[in-house]
């Protein structure tokens, strides 16, 4: 199996849709996407990551699954989201202080446990993102053919699955689901990767005796943007 996860196109927020940029990024991923073939195709549950999904279901004539809204970005936000001093939010891996924190060598010594750490003891909802996406993405890829055991890293397959998915959603959810399935600690993951409007990662699911470690074949690629001459902009700061 191949799982495509990509974000969703430049958005607007309110009301939560895609702008006129955000649309040709869609057509262009989804271009792209059906070269190499989807069989199924997942959204998250917020309206721009499913206009962003709706030009390849197009091209491929699929109906998507239903929306999965474990998955939506407002319950990352409540969960990962921390005030500054000015009072104004931020992702917690955007965050100074939580960025110290994440770098402590007692924290990732913890590996998945990272939350039960002292530092985050006043950040609850830290364990419950995790708690959540785990109780969520887990079942997701069981369905697919790949059971999670906790004794070792990665996946018992009950079926190894040929087909292609692609799963459109969000920056924020998208990085706590990928160090999830990839059993990488979200401290070392979310600090050091992005994912930008429309950037596909390709996660390869292969039997191996029986067992999986799902492997990562791209990250954010946005190659297609750039076939399409649309303009590439990383984390809203840097322009090409």
């Amino acid at each position: 199996m191949i799982l495509f996860y990509i974000r969703h196109g430049e958005p607007i927020y309110d009301p939560d849709s895609l702008t006129p940029l955000g649309r040709r990024q869609a057509e262009a991923v989804a271009r792209r996407l059906a070269l190499f073939g989807v069989d199924r195709v997942f959204t998250s549950s917020s309206n721009r990551a499913i206009e962003t999904s709706r030009p390849l279901c197009d091209i491929l004539r699929i109906k998507p699954e239903p929306a999965l809204d474990w998955i939506n970005e407002s319950y990352a936000w409540n969960e990962l989201s921390v005030e500054d001093k000015a009072g104004h939010r931020h992702w917690c891996y955007d965050d100074e202080r939580q960025l110290a924190a994440f770098s402590d060598p007692s924290v990732r010594a913890l590996g998945e446990r990272w939350c039960e750490h002292r530092a985050f003891d006043g950040f609850p909802s830290f364990g419950e993102a995790v708690r959540r996406m785990r109780e969520n993405a887990f079942p997701l890829l069981s369905s697919l053919g790949y059971a999670r055991e906790e004794s070792r890293t990665g996946f018992k397959v009950v079926r190894d699955n040929p087909e292609r998915i692609a799963l459109f959603a969000h920056e924020g959810a998208g990085l706590l689901f990928l160090s999830t399935i990839l059993d990488i600690p979200y401290p070392l993951f979310a600090p050091a990767f992005s994912m930008e409007h429309t950037g596909m990662t390709a996660v390869e699911f292969t039997d191996r005796g029986g067992w999986c470690v799902p492997r990562v074949l791209q990250l954010s690629c946005d190659a297609h943007l750039y076939r399409d001459a649309l303009p590439l902009n990383y984390q809203n700061r840097l322009r090409f």
